[in-house]
């Protein structure tokens, strides 16, 4: 019997959800992710030490405001990790504009371009890349006109179908559905405990699975934000899945018989729904858990941010000293 992981990989695209270069090298996903709090973890590592080095040279030379360097350093770092991993992985890598950006449009679009000329800079075209937005009304704005520009998103933080719905509308290429933030909520506001095939966050997703292929919707679903391979496994046959190592690697050493759970074959009617602003600012609003869990998301990769920056900023201080 091949393990559970070889069996997944039959039936759905696995993503890590890491910026552990040696974890990606040993377990081969197709694409990886990475946001403001994984790039921090891989910052810490021996393994981006010269790169630490090379961006504090390079921010030393910028002069000017301290902040603007340190934010511009940062900047300079997370394309680093970003293509480091993509010299892994056959496909893509997402890399994420900043968060306190997220009701910005304007300035979500100009720091996604950044990006992407980032990447170009170092001989990494746009087509390995995705743009990793919230799922904010102004992230999905700035996504859609990006798309029109051929520079494909991923909207993370997505924890309601309102939200779903509207980057489908918006002609999104992928969405990342969180999972286990959305069981976080409800085992904490219930008190109670869920088996797989109860847990709300694997229950969300698949209602989205399903509205969106019921309705021809090519936008990707990616399963991401798992607790345990218990909700993997009740999305195996999702388009793509993004994991953590540790779960990947359980997967890896698991023997037994993985059952396919979702299929294009077994989808049910789901009549099309329009989502303009003032309906979407409504469902949010209706969804306590959704509503909560964005603002939370946000805020932590926020912070995540500024401790990045912080650490940069005092990089740069010494330099000058």
């Amino acid at each position: 019997m091949t393990s559970k992981l070889d069996q997944l990989r039959e039936i759905t695209t696995v993503v890590a959800d890491t910026g552990d270069i040696q974890a990606v090298a040993r377990l081969k996903p197709v694409d990886c992710t990475t946001n403001p709090s994984i790039v921090l973890k891989a910052l810490g590592t021996e393994m981006f030490a010269d790169d630490m080095k090379e961006a504090i040279a390079w921010g030393k030379k910028l002069g000017g405001d301290a902040d603007a360097a340190a934010a511009a350093v940062a900047d300079r770092l997370a394309i680093s990790v970003g293509a480091a991993l993509v010299k892994l992985v056959p496909g893509r890598v997402s890399t994420e504009v900043d968060a306190d950006l997220s009701f910005d449009t304007e300035a979500s679009l100009k720091k996604a371009r950044s990006i992407i000329a980032a990447y170009k800079e170092r001989g990494i075209e746009k087509d390995r890349i995705l743009i990793k937005l919230a799922s904010t009304w102004e992230g999905i704005r700035a996504a859609e006109i990006l798309q029109k520009e051929g520079i494909d998103c991923n909207l993370t933080l997505l924890f309601s179908k309102a939200q779903a719905i509207a980057c489908a509308d918006a002609g999104v290429f992928l969405i990342s559905p969180f999972v286990g933030r959305i069981l976080d909520w409800y085992k904490k506001s219930t008190g109670k405990d869920f088996t797989a095939e109860e847990d709300p966050g694997v229950l969300s997703v698949r209602e989205i699975y399903n509205y969106y292929k019921a309705n021809g919707i090519k936008t990707v679903v990616m399963g991401a934000s798992f607790r345990n391979t218990g909700e993997i496994e009740a999305l195996a046959g999702c388009d793509r899945l993004t994991i953590a190592p540790n779960l990947l690697d359980e997967l890896s050493n698991d023997q037994g018989k993985l059952e396919r759970k979702l299929s294009p074959e077994t989808i049910k009617p789901a009549p099309k729904v329009t989502v303009d602003e003032k309906t979407f600012r409504w469902m949010m609003n209706e969804d306590a858990m959704a509503t909560e869990k964005l603002a939370e998301g946000i805020r932590a990769f926020a912070k995540d941010l500024g401790t990045l920056r912080s650490q940069v900023r005092k990089e740069l201080q010494l330099a000058a000293a």
